[in-house]
């Protein structure tokens, strides 16, 4: 099946990407390619196998006869399942390719489940517990994080979720359904607010490092880790609110049908689906919004920074660049 396959040219670079990551469209693209939630049912065995072709191309050894194609393919489920800055493989949970499956079955129940406290207060639980395990792997993975910050951090987003969610849980009781249906995402939204700068507050703390053009160290700032941040959190609602604000209009009205008040076993797993259905388009949409390699200008950086990127480069280097993590 791989005689008909382009051969792997000399000038090929497994890490240059595919589409142009300068633009919206090009991000799409690229993310639609490593968070394909089929990747997670990839063999373990495969994915170091992904791991140990795409690091031998790196080396310039690339095995005889390979294929293009499959060097391409090894690269999306290296990235797929591998931190891009330590190269670690991340756990299953964590990772991006598994947003669709684990967020669906979170998202799901917990629009379909919003309308005692006991509900509310378990599947706010669930969700945050899912968002530390995301957050965690998808850190800066120069940045190390204790345990105790850890816990700390997962606390106050779980206890900021279930107040959020209870507290509008028991105020629009008395306020149309519609509204009451809303009650999840604005719990969501306040705790992506407090769980993701809390679980990479080091990175706020001592700054995350950032390189010139050419990748080249320059130091650690503060200022970048707090623009990436915002946009991961700036992401992570944009992920969610589609399903969550769309969805509880259209259960609203389907409801009030005949064949939907009979079939009332049925409403979660339809909710569910549909959630599948948003978060398929609204993962890679939201991971693109912003470049995965963020830059940011040098007169923006702290002043000590700036000052010692000055006084080695001169005006060679009016942005500076790092990752913004996921």
């Amino acid at each position: 099946t791989y005689s008909k396959m382009a051969t792997v040219t000399v000038s090929f670079n497994i890490d240059s990407p595919r589409w142009d990551q300068s633009t919206f469209v090009g991000r799409l693209k690229h993310f639609l390619n490593i968070t394909d939630p089929r990747t997670v049912l990839v063999p373990e065995e495969e994915l170091d196998q992904a791991k140990a072709l795409v690091e031998s191309c790196r080396a310039g050894l690339v095995p005889p006869g390979s294929s293009q194609e499959q060097l391409l393919y090894a690269k999306k489920l290296y990235d797929s399942a591998f931190h891009p800055d330590s190269g670690e493989k991340m756990n299953l949970i964590g990772r991006m390719s598994f947003q669709v499956p684990g967020g669906m079955a979170i998202t799901g129940c917990m629009l379909q489940f919003y309308r005692t406290v006991p509900a509310v207060v378990f599947w706010q639980w669930v969700n945050q517990s899912f968002n530390a395990f995301v957050n965690y792997t998808n850190r800066n993975a120069a940045s190390p994080i204790s345990l105790r910050q850890i816990g700390v951090a997962y606390v106050t987003a779980t206890s900021a979720a279930l107040a959020t969610a209870v507290g509008l849980n028991l105020y629009t009781k008395r306020a149309p359904p519609l509204l009451a249906r809303w009650v999840p995402f604005a719990a969501v939204a306040a705790a992506n607010c407090v769980n993701i700068p809390m679980m990479r507050q080091q990175e706020i703390i001592n700054g995350i490092t950032v390189t010139d053009e050419n990748n080249n160290e320059l130091g650690h700032s503060r200022r970048a880790a707090v623009k990436g941040i915002a946009q991961v959190v700036l992401s992570r609602i944009t992920m969610a609110a589609p399903g969550m604000i769309i969805l509880p209009i259209i259960m609203e009205r389907l409801e009030k049908f005949t064949f939907m008040q009979r079939i009332r076993v049925l409403h979660a797993p339809l909710q569910v689906l549909l959630c599948g259905g948003f978060l398929l388009f609204m993962v890679p949409a939201a991971c693109a919004l912003f470049p995965q390699r963020c830059s940011l200008a040098l007169a923006d950086l702290e002043v000590e920074l700036r000052d010692s990127i000055m006084a080695k480069h001169g005006d060679q280097v009016p942005y500076v660049y790092f990752n913004k993590g996921l």
